[in-house]
């Protein structure tokens, strides 16, 4: 038992890195305020009236993504209905600490590009096998070409789809006939364009690809194109403003019928992930409403396992989280650092408060203290307050603090997260009755797809 705990209400031993946690998590809170967000964009559009120059969106293409082909197609539609200047730009994927598993990342891009395309009216990626180096090299010589001609945006646009589709397809005759179409570049121009593009990139403080940017603001892939056409429309550069998005949000919608347990939902969720604390109680709502037996399968926060952030990853996680956290409707935004030991502590209850059949109700009692209530988790009095608001017995609570076993489940669950082809949190897996995997993805933009993939199978049954 930790002995900061051993009395009610106790002050805890003083962690030495509990200051620089408390500035960071005071700065945080305020850099995702809306307040602040509100001032900023503010401020920049009235730089760009002054300036006098028009809305210019910069997006920024990965030609080996999944995520990039579908944004791809999106890049016409927008440029003819909204007042902007669109600027193209190719980049590599994620690099060194802003690169975890990249392998399996461009895998997932395409699975999960694939079920989502449908849904958006798009193209999916080829479901078969993913591009070679020597097709991706080609597809950026071909991509090259209009960018260093400077042509117009509609050009790309309308390049960038073709050869993804080809590139995706694997139609190696298709992207011979684009090249000699449309011609390609030398392997240093391609390089050279490459690196412009993630130099521009990190300048602007990103890192991935299948991103937009407007004045200060980073958009990610069709996902998030709704906040980018919501702020355009706020400042009159729509010019079909009586007519739904191209991109609309999707909401987690829970159909009508009702199984009867022969369905699993896991959730792998993260006592340190925003992204965890935004979606996990629309998780258990989400289950409740269908039936669907949910299994919690937690794992520790990435940075625990060794796993490094840069600030610039740091800092889009945090701003995108409270974005989607406003648009769900879900508490956010008073942070306090739960990293290190206010994580484990609270993961060394777990397995005693799902004894007591409130595991998943601590598990949110912490998320909100962390993100939404600003509780410092790091003392007697602020694990209390969580233990108690999830309701379990404080008084029990403080004697099994610190106790290990906890340890061994978490990794079994981090093992299962990564055979499903998943690294992430939150992740989710839908199991059939069967125990068979019908659904694994990574994310909490994800659960409306869960939702909808549980009614098709309750359809199917």
């Amino acid at each position: 038992m930790a002995e900061q705990f051993k009395e009610q209400g106790g002050a805890a031993t003083m962690d030495p890195s509990a200051p620089f946690r408390w500035i960071s998590s005071r700065v945080m809170s305020k850099v995702i305020s809306p307040e602040r967000l509100i001032a900023k964009r503010q401020k920049m559009e009235r730089r760009r009236q002054a300036s006098g120059v028009p809305h210019v969106v910069e997006y920024f293409h990965q030609v080996e993504d999944g995520y990039s082909h579908l944004a791809a197609q999106a890049l016409i539609a927008l440029t003819e209905r909204y007042d902007i200047e669109l600027r193209c730009h190719l980049v590599a994927g994620p690099s060194g600490d802003n690169s975890v598993e990249p392998e399996l990342l461009i895998k997932l891009s395409q699975y999960d590009a694939s079920f989502i395309a449908p849904h958006y009216g798009l193209e999916a990626p080829g479901a078969n096998v993913l591009p070679d180096r020597k097709a991706i090299e080609l597809a950026e010589s071909i991509l090259t070409a209009p960018i260093l001609q400077a042509q117009a945006s509609a050009d790309f646009a309308a390049l960038a789809t073709a050869v993804g589709a080809a590139l995706w397809s694997g139609d190696q005759v298709a992207l011979n006939t684009l090249a000699e179409q449309h011609g390609c570049v030398s392997a240093q121009q391609r390089q050279d364009c490459l690196a412009l593009g993630n130099a521009r990139r990190a300048e602007l403080k990103h890192y991935s690809g299948a991103m937009f940017y407007y004045a200060g603001e980073w958009y990610w892939g069709v996902d998030r194109l709704h906040y980018l056409e919501a702020r355009l429309a706020d400042l009159g550069a729509d010019t079909s403003a009586d007519t739904p998005l191209l991109m609309p949000r999707i909401e987690v919608e829970a159909g009508n019928r009702k199984d009867n347990g022969s369905l699993t939902l896991e959730i792998y969720p993260s006592l340190r992930s925003p992204y965890t604390a935004v979606v996990f109680d629309q998780t258990v709502k989400l289950a409740e409403t269908t039936g669907v037996n949910l299994v919690v399968r937690p794992v520790l926060p990435m940075v625990m396992r060794g796993v490094p952030a840069t600030r610039e990853k740091g800092m889009y996680i945090f701003t995108d989280a409270a974005r989607e956290a406003r648009s769900a409707g879900v508490p956010f935004g008073c942070f306090r650092d739960p990293i290190g030991e206010p994580a484990r502590n609270c993961y060394s209850l777990y397995p005693w408060a799902c004894e007591q059949g409130r595991g998943n109700q601590l598990v949110s009692s912490f998320l909100s203290a962390a993100f939404a209530e600003g509780i410092n988790t790091n003392n007697a009095r602020g694990l209390k307050q969580v233990v108690e608001n999830a309701g379990l017995d404080w008084s029990v609570a403080k004697t099994l603090v610190g106790q290990t076993g906890w340890q061994a489940l978490l990794e079994s669950n981090r093992l299962a997260m990564y055979e499903a082809g998943l690294w992430g949190v939150p992740s989710f897996r839908l199991l059939n009755k069967r125990g068979e995997s019908v659904l694994a993805l990574w994310g909490q933009d994800r659960l409306w797809l869960v939702a909808r993939e549980i009614e098709r199978q309750l359809a199917l049954a």
